[in-house]
C-alpha cells in the first residue's frame, strides 16, 4: 500500500471534495468592454471599463456567452431561458470597479454532469453550476509591495462548480482532464494552466462515512496546476484527519498552499454569499435565450472525448488504453478520425500514434497539426507495409526520413531505393552462398541449436543492407537448410 494513503485507509473519516474550476474563455474582447482579450505588454490591453472608471457601462460578450452555453450543454446542464448578471461586492486591488460581475442568482448553466473513469470504475461527477463572469487583474506580490497588471481585468471566464462528491485526489485529478478536454473540444478555451487560463478552489472536509451531514468545508484558492491540485488535497486531507482523530475540530478558513514546506497556510475566515452582498448587476438587462440560437449552438457541438471513446473501443475494436490516449488530444483524435477515413486500419493507424507519433510531438513538444507526417502521407507508409515494398524496419526508416525532409514517402522510398529484395531468384543466390560459407553454423543447427537460424536470417539482412523480404528470406532459408540435411 502506498505510505502516504495508509493513514488515510486507517482512518475513520472519509474525505469529501468539491471543486471550483475557473476558466478563461477565447474571444477577441473581454467579457463587459471592448479590451483586447489576450497577451500583451503590462497593462495595455485596458479599457475604461477594465480600470473602473465613473459613469462605464457594461455590454455583454455575445461569443463569451455563446461559448458559456455550449459548455454547459457539453455538461448536461440545464441551460435557462433567461440570464441575468449580478454584482459580487469586495474590496481588492485587483478588482478596480470594487465588484465583480458574475452571476449569482441565474447561471448560465445548473445541474450538470460529467463522467469519469478511475482505475477501471465508472463515475458521475455532480455539477451544482456554471456561470459566467469577468477575471479580475493579476497580481505578482514581491516583498514588500505588489505590482497589478491590469489586462486580465474583465477577460471572459466560465467557473464550474462540482457538487462536493469527488472521494479522492485521483478523481479530482480525471475530474478536472475531463472538463479541461470539453474547453479544448468545443475550442472554448486553450485552458493552459501555465499562463492562469485554468485555475481551480478545492473545497475539502472530512466526514465519517456513517454521517448524513458534511464536514466543515475548507477552501485552498488558486491553484493553477493539477499535480498541485493533488498534492493539496492530499496534503489537507492528512491534515484535517490528524486534527479530528486528535479530537480538534476544524475550522472554516481559506488556506493556500505552501510548496516549500507541503502544507495548507491559513490565509483568512471563509467567506460566505453574505459577506458579497451579492444583488442584480443594474446596468445589464436580462437577456432572453433564443430557442433557435440555442439550437444552432447546440448542432456546433463536436463529438465530445466519451463519445469518440466508446466509438474507437465499440466500433473500431481498440482497447481502452489506446482510446484514452487519442481523445486526450482533440487534434489527435481529429488526426486519427481522418486515417480512418483515408481507409488506414484503425489498429494501425492507432499503433502508428500511440507510439511513433507521439514520441515525436512529445519529445519535440510540437502539435500534431504541425508535424510533417500528415494522415496522407502515413498512409503512404502503411500502403507501402502492406504491399511489402518495404519492411517494418524500413517502414520506420521511412517515417523518421519523412519528418526530416518534409517530403513524400512513396517519393523517398524511390530516392533511397528502399524497396525489398522480393525476388526468389536473387534471394536464393544470396542465401545459398552464405550458408557454403557458413558449413559448421548449418552443422550446430541440425545438432539442435535452433538459434542459428535467426544467424543466417541476420546474414541475409545484412548482405542485402536490409532490403531483403525477411518472409521471403525464412521460406528460402528454411528450404536450403532442409535440402542439405
Amino acid at each position: 500500500m502506498d505510505v502516504k494513503v495508509w493513514w488515510l485507509k486507517m482512518s475513520k473519516y472519509i474525505p469529501v471534495i468539491g471543486l471550483e474550476v475557473h476558466c478563461e474563455l477565447k474571444s477577441n474582447s473581454k467579457n463587459f468592454s471592448t479590451g483586447k482579450n489576450g497577451n500583451g505588454d503590462v497593462n495595455t490591453n485596458l479599457s475604461v471599463v477594465d480600470i473602473g472608471y465613473p459613469g462605464i457601462l457594461p455590454c455583454v460578450n455575445k461569443e463569451a456567452v455563446k461559448k458559456s452555453i455550449m459548455v454547459a450543454l457539453a455538461l448536461n446542464s440545464t441551460v435557462p431561458e433567461k440570464l441575468t448578471f449580478d454584482r459580487k461586492n469586495y474590496y481588492y486591488p485587483d478588482l478596480p470597479k470594487g465588484y465583480q460581475i458574475t452571476q449569482f442568482h441565474n447561471p448560465i448553466g445548473t445541474n450538470g454532469f460529467v463522467m469519469i473513469n478511475v482505475d477501471g470504475v465508472h463515475k458521475k461527477i455532480d455539477i451544482h453550476d456554471t456561470h459566467l463572469e469577468e477575471d479580475t487583474a493579476n497580481m505578482d506580490h514581491l516583498s514588500t509591495y505588489s505590482l497589478i497588471d491590469y489586462n486580465r481585468a474583465c477577460v471572459p471566464l466560465l467557473e464550474t462548480v462540482s457538487e462536493p462528491c469527488i472521494s479522492s485526489s485521483k478523481e479530482a485529478i480525471a475530474y478536472l482532464e475531463a472538463l479541461r478536454n470539453i474547453f479544448l473540444y468545443l475550442d472554448a478555451s486553450d485552458a493552459r494552466a501555465d499562463l492562469g487560463q485554468i485555475r481551480v478552489d478545492v473545497n475539502v472536509s472530512m466526514k465519517k462515512e456513517e454521517d448524513t451531514e458534511l464536514g466543515t468545508r475548507v477552501e485552498m484558492k488558486n491553484i493553477n496546476s493539477f499535480s498541485t491540485v493533488k498534492e493539496v488535497i492530499e496534503v489537507e486531507i492528512k491534515r484535517q484527519t490528524e486534527i479530528l482523530e486528535a479530537g480538534g475540530i476544524i475550522k472554516q478558513e481559506t488556506r493556500r498552499y505552501d510548496e516549500t514546506t507541503n502544507t495548507t497556510i491559513r490565509m483568512r475566515k471563509k467567506e460566505g454569499s453574505i459577506d458579497y452582498k451579492y444583488f442584480v448587476e443594474p446596468n445589464i438587462p436580462r437577456i432572453k435565450i433564443d430557442p433557435k440560437w440555442l439550437e444552432e449552438i447546440k448542432s456546433e457541438i463536436p463529438t465530445l472525448p466519451n463519445e469518440r471513446l466508446k466509438t474507437y473501443m465499440e466500433k473500431y475494436g481498440l482497447s481502452e488504453y489506446d482510446g484514452k490516449i487519442l481523445v486526450r488530444n482533440k487534434d489527435i483524435s481529429d488526426y486519427f478520425n481522418k486515417c480512418l477515413f483515408l481507409g488506414i486500419n484503425p489498429k494501425i493507424a492507432s499503433n502508428w500514434i500511440t507510439t511513433e507519433v507521439m514520441s515525436v510531438i512529445n519529445k519535440e513538444s510540437i502539435n500534431i497539426k504541425d508535424l510533417f507526417l500528415t494522415p496522407e502521407r502515413l498512409l503512404q507508409i502503411v500502403r507501402a507495409l502492406e504491399a511489402n515494398t518495404i519492411s517494418s524496419k524500413q517502414a520506420k526508416e521511412l517515417f523518421a526520413l519523412t519528418l526530416k525532409e518534409n517530403a513524400e514517402p512513396n517519393a523517398l522510398i524511390e530516392k533511397y531505393g528502399m524497396k525489398q529484395l522480393d525476388n526468389d531468384d536473387e534471394l536464393e543466390v544470396i542465401i545459398k552462398n552464405i550458408l557454403d560459407n557458413n558449413a559448421s553454423q548449418i552443422e550446430a543447427y541440425w545438432n539442435g541449436k535452433t538459434n542459428m537460424f535467426n544467424y543466417f536470417v541476420g546474414q541475409t539482412m545484412k548482405e542485402t543492407r536490409g532490403k531483403a523480404n525477411p518472409v521471403k528470406a525464412k521460406e528460402i532459408i528454411s528450404r536450403e537448410l532442409d535440402a542439405r540435411k
